[in-house]
């Protein structure tokens, strides 16, 4: 953890909503003005999308059927956590792309599935912000959770989890339902062993739960809405959590459990918004007092 230089990590599996809870992200870092350089997950595999595919070809060959992005051996955790490290002190470090399609293919001016060239993070970031698989990730030689600074867990339940992946598979990716059950099985070793113990070490956690039923995700027509769903929201210390200014604020919500509140699903943008900008806020303070870039950068200017 760092007081000068804050990390946020946004940790999920494949499917589970991340991209959506970085968009709110977002929102509130233009809203408050401030200036954060932004790692997706995809960036730190160890293999482009040609290499993964000859690799997994060759694990399976040796009797691995097991080898996926969920997993340690095909990511580069330990290159990731010195970033966080380095970050975390000087407020540097490098990073790159991961080109998922023809869109990102006219941003950045490499192939769908490549990576961009490490670059420089801006001398101006005043906070850095990780979006995917394994943002508090922690075993024996990798603790990636000790650096964050404030840690999100995006973790709906699992067949909600499938249903979501499923259809983007389906939709955006052209695969078909026995490539998709091929990928879930195949990642299920590493899910349980990286991907779930990480919600424990997660400051909060958002878990999305249908109110109509998903008992069989591979036959769902569509997925569930917002509105048929209910959010519980899980706060690791909940002290100085306004809980009753929270139930004030969003209609129909309750306390579960004394760490616990439970919100309508088409609430969570108002809900992330009222938890999570003041936390934000609570971390740029910080960082400015001590002397972040910003108030660095407004002292090199008054003394130009």
């Amino acid at each position: 953890m760092s007081v000068r230089h804050p990390i946020i990590s946004v940790s999920g599996s494949s499917g589970a909503g991340t991209t959506s809870v970085k968009r709110t992200f977002q929102r509130i870092f233009r809203r408050e003005g401030i200036n954060a350089a932004y790692i997706e997950g995809d960036s730190f595999h160890r293999y482009d999308r040609a290499e993964m595919k000859r690799v997994m070809a060759e694990e399976a060959s040796r009797g691995n059927n097991h080898f996926s992005h969920f997993g340690l051996d095909a990511n580069l955790l330990a290159e990731l956590e010195e970033l966080f490290r380095q970050f975390g002190e000087t407020g540097t470090g490098k990073l790159r792309h991961y080109v998922h399609d023809e869109e990102e293919e006219e941003l950045y001016g490499t192939p769908p599935g490549t990576f961009t060239e490490w670059e420089e993070i801006p001398a101006d970031t005043e906070l850095l912000f990780y979006e995917g698989l394994h943002g508090a990730v922690v075993t024996e030689d990798i603790d990636l959770a000790r650096y964050c600074d404030l840690k999100i867990g995006v973790v709906p339940v699992v067949n909600l989890e499938w249903i979501q992946k499923i259809h983007r598979d389906k939709m955006d990716r052209g695969y078909s339902h026995e490539a998709i059950k091929e990928t879930i099985l195949r990642r299920m070793p590493d899910y349980l062993d990286y991907i779930c113990p990480q919600f424990s070490e997660t400051d909060i956690n958002f878990q999305r739960v249908p109110t109509v039923d998903t008992s069989n995700a591979f036959i769902a027509r569509w997925i569930p809405t917002p509105d048929e769903s209910k959010v519980v929201i899980r706060f690791a210390n909940p002290r100085g959590i306004d809980f009753p200014y929270l139930i004030s604020m969003i209609n129909q919500s309750y306390m579960s459990r004394a760490n616990s509140i439970v919100i309508p699903g088409g609430k969570l943008d108002l809900a992330m918004q009222l938890i999570l900008t003041p936390m934000i806020l609570q971390l740029m303070e910080r960082s400015r007092r001590a002397g972040g870039p910003r108030k660095a950068l407004s002292a090199i200017t008054r003394t130009a």
